[in-house]
């Protein structure tokens, strides 16, 4: 029996010195710059399943398969030896994984991780000359595997003080939004803004998420997610609340909205932009010209526009818009009493009623106390544009629109002079601004 056990265990003894054989005839052969040769052997050696758990093994290997990916003389083969190099890293990595910390990556780490490095170098350069090509769909498979590999090297714990590799995921964003693979790009875009990166220009990459995920994937919270990430890093970028307020806008109940504009003036009480825009919203939801399309609370919500237009006005009195907006409002008003003064009339054949004439009294009255509100807002639109020399063609219109309110009020009232005289305004206004 004991000569049967020394026999067997002398046979293990024997196959193992004679793949330990095979490993140092790879490791003598690549030493003596023999590549084929040692290349031939290695992959004999991981072949054999006795071999295949040797890191030691695995680890040559990727040094033969990194020396032919260098090989200028082998272009040919760089693509094959580039993925067995990877192969073989990963496989070296998870044996290495095996053993007691203190004694993993040992050949890797006296090599200074040049096999790693090598790989990741190849496939960033590889990525730049296709960007550079504009060849942006292998610019991607490019940077990916780049960062395939920088992901591995973070993991276990090689690359010291980032886990986020921000040039590379930046590239491959941008290649994949430049090959219209949207959903890739805003994998990577969203990566740095989740690693809240603020290199320069960054700022568009979370204007770009919040309007992706709103505008092409219809995901409100995660476009909020972005805004909210670049309002942190980036407070006084006013996208973040105009985006915001946009998102909003387009829901049909407008309580939120309303809501979020009274938040702005809150934190804000002195800015009359806000407040006219906050204006104008409510102007919008509360009026039409029919009235049986009023929301049934149009009243409140007009009485509110012009309270925010009138705040608007003090804190900047020569704000063209809020003038010409609030003007309109009074002249809409009167159209309105005009229209309800109108209806009242006589029986058939008959005359009015005392009380009829009164009431048409009284409204009329009405109609000109509106009117004559709006004149002064009109009166200082003309006065704040109609003034200048050149205007913008928004600035044109307004004016336009402050002669023409002004032309019917006068006719209304019976001033010919004036009608006449904002009639001629009226047709100069791109002769004489333009």
């Amino acid at each position: 029996m004991k000569s049967i056990l020394l026999t067997i265990s002398l046979a293990i003894l024997t196959v193992a010195a004679g793949y330990s054989q095979k490993l140092n005839k790879a490791k003598n052969l690549f030493s003596q710059n023999k590549v084929a040769e040692a290349q031939a052997e290695i992959d004999g050696v991981v072949k054999d399943p006795k071999q295949n758990e040797n890191s030691d093994a695995w680890y040559l290997r990727a040094q033969i398969y990194n020396h032919i990916m260098k090989d200028s003389s082998r272009p040919q083969d760089k693509e094959m030896a580039r993925n067995n190099t990877w192969e073989s890293l990963k496989k070296y990595l998870e044996l290495e994984e095996k053993k007691e910390e203190n004694k993993r990556h040992l050949l890797l780490t006296l090599d200074n991780r040049q096999p790693l490095i090598d790989l990741y170098s190849s496939h960033s350069a590889d990525g730049a000359t296709f960007y550079n090509a504009s060849n942006f769909n292998d610019a991607l498979g490019s940077f990916e595997k780049s960062l395939e590999i920088f992901d591995l090297m973070a993991q276990q714990g090689f690359i010291e003080g980032t886990t986020l590799d921000t040039v590379t995921t930046l590239y491959a964003g941008i290649s994949a939004e430049k090959a219209n693979k949207m959903d890739l790009a805003a994998k990577y875009y969203g990566k740095l803004a989740e690693a809240k990166a603020t290199d320069e220009g960054f700022v568009e990459l979370y204007k770009w998420l919040a309007d992706h995920y709103y505008k092409r994937k219809e995901d409100i919270a995660t476009s909020t997610k972005f805004i909210n990430l670049g309002r942190e890093l980036y407070p006084e970028d006013e996208f973040w609340t105009s985006y915001e307020l946009e998102m909003l806008r387009e829901q049909d109940d407008k309580t939120a909205l309303f809501d979020k504009y009274k938040q702005i003036i809150s934190e804000k009480p002195n800015d009359y932009l806000n407040k006219f825009n906050y204006a104008v919203e409510l102007y919008q939801v509360g009026y039409n010209s029919d009235s049986a399309l009023r929301p049934a609370n149009s009243k409140e919500l007009l009485e509110e526009a012009k309270s925010q237009l009138l705040s608007s006005l003090k804190d900047n009195p020569d704000f063209p818009n809020s003038n010409l907006v609030l003007a309109q409002i009074y002249y809409n008003e009167g159209v309105e009493i005009t229209a309800e003064n109108n209806k009242i009339r006589p029986v058939a054949g008959g005359r009015l009623t005392a009380e009829q004439t009164k009431e048409k009294e009284r409204l009329r009255i009405l109609t000109n106390e509106k009117y004559d509100q709006a004149k002064v807002y009109l009166e200082k639109v003309e006065q704040l544009l109609g003034s200048q020399g050149t205007l913008k063609a928004q600035e044109r219109m307004f004016l336009r629109d402050a002669y023409d309110m002004l032309i019917m009020i006068y006719e209304q009232q019976k001033d010919r002079d004036k009608a006449n005289a904002y009639t001629e305004k009226y047709n100069n206004v791109d002769k004489d601004h333009q």
